[in-house]
């Protein structure tokens, strides 16, 4: 399928000032394209002109180069991808159209990435509503910008951040009319009033995921990527708000809250970020209040004995 490269803008990253960018063989080399695709305004000669011409750059089509060093594709040159005539400048128009790779492209069938299991998410893409029902419209480069993309659940120890950048990959579509209507002619959904059913909406964005609730669970996999229908959406309290909390297998399933699991806390790698009712629940606790409450029952049944006998 041939399709036109829209690179989609996320919010510019920063380096600690105690951090060194990372330097990258190929940067000298994509120094070349970020002088006009990193910039917001880019020069060309016009020969029918005969002069110097300075003109602003589509911003669909500029890139952060700081994300991109950031990235797991960073070390890869920008022909690595795209076709060695964008050296050539101006460039061909017809290159716009040049087909895209996909994720297997790279990645299926190399032990390397084993683990990441590709093929598997390949499958589950294939069945989720987003494939099913946009069919080869939607790619992965719809989520996973190529330019900017990086493991970030399986890497990141910070839940917060985490949360915020993927649920971050949601919004770039259900809260942008322009890309939303890429696949669809109908009005973009307003995300409160999709889930004006969801009680204190703020703190439930804040705390869990989008795929949390829309995509069907599999413990064998990193990330699910089957996302389901609306209908077929987590809507009961209990999913989440119990021992046995759905969270344990999605948001904190890299966590190892089996190692934390010494004071009895079932759900311990949860506890050690946010507490949720009905979630964080521990074993000791739970006999100790068994124990309490049975020699509470006992003391007054002897008491109401004792008065009995005693009339």
């Amino acid at each position: 399928m041939v399709t036109t490269l829209l690179l989609w803008m996320l919010p510019v990253a920063t380096f600690a000032e105690d951090e060194e960018a990372p330097v990258f063989e190929n940067a000298e080399y994509n120094h070349q394209c970020f002088k006009c695709h990193g910039q917001k305004t880019y020069r060309y000669y016009n020969e029918s002109m005969d002069r110097e011409m300075k003109d602003r750059m589509n911003p669909y089509f500029i890139i952060d180069s700081a994300l991109y060093y950031q990235s797991n594709h960073a070390s890869f040159m920008c022909t690595d991808c795209h076709s060695p005539e964008y050296e050539t400048f101006p460039h061909a128009g017809e290159l716009r159209m040049e087909q895209q790779f996909a994720c297997l492209d790279c990645h299926g069938g190399d032990e390397t990435y084993a683990h990441y299991q590709f093929e598997r998410i390949e499958e589950e893409f294939q069945a989720s509503i987003h494939s099913t029902k946009h069919n080869e419209d939607f790619t992965c480069w719809m989520c996973h910008n190529p330019h900017t993309y990086k493991i970030n659940a399986r890497n990141n120890h910070n839940i917060k951040e985490v949360i915020v950048y993927d649920n971050n990959i949601c919004l770039s579509c259900h809260a942008d009319i322009n890309k939303y209507q890429l696949l669809s002619d109908e009005e973009n959904p307003s995300i409160l009033a999709a889930h004006e059913w969801l009680p204190n909406q703020t703190l439930h964005f804040s705390k869990v995921r989008c795929i949390e609730c829309h995509t069907e669970i599999d413990k064998e996999m990193l990330i699910a990527h089957k996302v389901c229908s609306k209908e077929k959406a987590v809507k009961r309290c209990v999913e989440c708000h119990s021992q046995n909390s759905l969270l344990t297998a999605t948001l904190y399933k890299f966590e190892t809250f089996e190692k934390r699991n010494k004071l009895g806390f079932f759900n311990a790698a949860i506890l050690t970020d946010h507490y949720i009712i009905g979630a964080n629940r521990n074993y000791y606790l739970n006999v100790a209040s068994i124990v309490i409450f049975g020699l509470t029952l006992l003391v007054i049944i002897i008491h109401a004995i004792l008065r009995i006998i005693s009339k």
